[in-house]
């Protein structure tokens, strides 16, 4: 199974699953993305998921495919 840096499973990304996805099949990575926002964030910081920065969640997460609140959830920032 591909994991994104934004932290889904690519198999079940709906841009995945609609062949939208600029990285498909290979799955987002941390890479310059005009795209998605996260791949450009994580790759700036030299970090291969979202969930592994400090900051996270932050403002650019907000833009992600998991819901907000679910990430405040999983960083114990609730």
């Amino acid at each position: 199974m591909k994991i994104g840096v934004c932290g889904i499973a690519c198999e079940k990304c709906p841009r995945m699953v609609a062949r939208t996805c600029p990285s498909h099949p290979h799955g987002c990575k941390p890479k310059e993305n005009k795209f998605c926002l996260i791949a450009s964030c994580a790759f700036k910081k030299g970090i291969e998921l979202c969930f592994a920065c400090a900051e996270f969640p932050c403002e650019t997460s907000k833009a992600g495919p998991i819901a907000f609140g679910y990430c405040q959830y999983i960083s114990g920032k609730s």
